[in-house]
């Protein structure tokens, strides 16, 4: 009889340790992840999504062709995704050339982390990143390309020149041409 009250009496320590424990963890992790979101609160995301805070961005493509047409500026689209290692490196990139950001400002801006549904905006496949450049007469200007010949609208990081050359190049064909 004493056997079994001892059985009964250190089964009981056992599963009285394995509960504290696993409490314990769980109140630890709790309050990590309410350390977490006081220390860093999210920051609301700006329809720039870090390509360039102080430019002006359009929300939908059909805004930015409204705004194209009607303002008489050429509209520059850029197609890329938030998880996407390429991407983030050409927006860190674009964010911190102040000639690219300077020249930006004449321009209607669009960053789009989905695909349209007008295919005239992957004229090569669909791809990211890639920017497109379209004249005010709504013209995708498929002659502005980047350096890649299997992926003509791409541009990575070390591009930044050839990307401020093409925005040059958008402006001065809008002034020739129209």
């Amino acid at each position: 009889m004493e056997k079994s009250y001892m059985s009964m009496f250190l089964l009981l320590i056992a599963i009285s340790c394995a509960l504290a424990k696993d409490a314990a963890k769980k109140e630890t992790k709790e309050t990590k992840e309410t350390k977490e979101t006081t220390a860093k609160p999210k920051l609301p995301q700006t329809l720039s999504r870090g390509w360039g805070d102080q430019l002006i961005w359009t929300q939908t493509y059909e805004e930015a062709l409204f705004r194209s047409k009607h303002s008489n500026k050429p509209l520059m689209i850029i197609h890329h995704l938030d998880d996407c290692p390429h991407s983030q490196a050409l927006k860190k990139a674009f964010a911190e050339n102040k000639d690219v950001q300077k020249l930006a400002e004449k321009f209607i801006l669009l960053n789009l982390v989905y695909e349209t549904t007008d295919k005239n905006l992957a004229p090569d496949g669909q791809y990211v990143p890639r920017i497109l450049f379209i004249d005010p007469s709504l013209t995708v200007r498929a002659d502005i390309t980047g350096r890649y010949s299997n992926r003509l609208y791409a541009y990575e990081p070390n591009d930044i020149p050839l990307l401020h050359s093409n925005m040059q190049k958008a402006l001065k064909l809008l002034k020739t041409e129209l």
